[in-house]
């Protein structure tokens, strides 16, 4: 028996499928979750969040509580920046995911998000996966810095053995010598989980690269290798962007790269 019992394929071959709002991860479908990295204005994420579902996407993202490497960048607006979402989601019609960095905060993200983000910082917070596991909410764990694939499914071990079953993992890249990429994308990441895990898995070609550039063609990769969803970063003036700007797509490149992944997702037999 495998170490992540619960995780394993061995343990539930059918895929595990999770349903939020319109879209359904794991059933065949390519669910774009999209929005900018932290929440900076109301007014502009909820402009933003009705261009995103005009341009097909299926989930807001946004940072509210942002764990820096620097303690000098940006932190974030904490329940103010949930508010924003909320609002949001109210103005586009797309649930919202946000990440949860710290177990007081959990209560108050769960009165606002429809996913919980477990940050790679945060992978192996282990007593955050256990109080996570005691919720309903679905949970998006990505994958830590150097984490290993194993390492990884540990993780959702600990929050399937809580309980909860709505897990959905991300891949945005690990930690190699290389410097010209911000990470190094792990494309062998989508179907080695795919193989090892009925979990749904997501790409985030953003974080995976953080190059703006780079995030439409390994988007397309990510999709050719089967995940289930893409996580993309968008801003309306991404060189404004008060977090990672340089890896942010703006809308127009957005509606773009969403043209160019529906005759890619036919062509697999899948659909957006």
């Amino acid at each position: 028996m495998l170490p992540y019992e619960l995780a394993s394929r061995e343990s539930r071959p059918e895929n595990t499928t999770i349903n939020v709002g319109d879209c359904c991860f794991g059933a065949g479908q390519l669910v774009m979750i999209a929005g900018p990295c932290a929440v900076e204005d109301p007014d502009m994420l909820a402009d933003l969040a009705v261009m995103l579902r005009g341009a097909g996407a299926h989930v807001l993202r946004g940072g509210a509580y942002k764990p820096r490497t620097s303690p000098y960048s940006y932190p974030g607006l904490g329940e103010d920046g949930l508010k924003h979402l909320a609002r949001a989601r109210d103005a586009s019609g797309l649930p919202v995911i946000t990440e949860v960095t710290d177990i007081r905060d959990l209560d108050t993200v769960c009165k606002y998000a429809d996913i919980l983000q477990i940050g790679s910082r945060n992978m192996q917070n282990f007593p955050l996966l256990r109080e996570v596991g005691k919720t309903d909410y679905p949970v998006l764990l990505k994958r830590g810095f150097s984490a290993t694939i194993e390492e990884w499914l540990l993780a959702a071990e600990y929050i399937l053995a809580g309980g909860n079953h709505r897990v959905i993992l991300c891949e945005r890249g690990i930690r190699t010598f290389e410097n010209y990429t911000r990470n190094t994308f792990d494309i062998s990441a989508v179907p080695a989980i795919k193989h090892l895990s009925h979990l749904p898995v997501v790409a985030d070609p953003s974080h995976g690269t953080g190059r703006r550039e780079l995030v439409a063609p390994v988007a397309r990769a990510a999709v050719a290798a089967g995940a289930d969803g893409l996580m993309i970063e968008v801003h309306p003036n991404p060189d404004q962007a008060l977090s990672d700007g340089y890896q942010s797509l703006n809308p127009v490149d957005f509606g773009r790269l969403m043209d160019e992944l529906t005759p890619l997702t036919a062509a697999l037999g899948r659909h957006m």
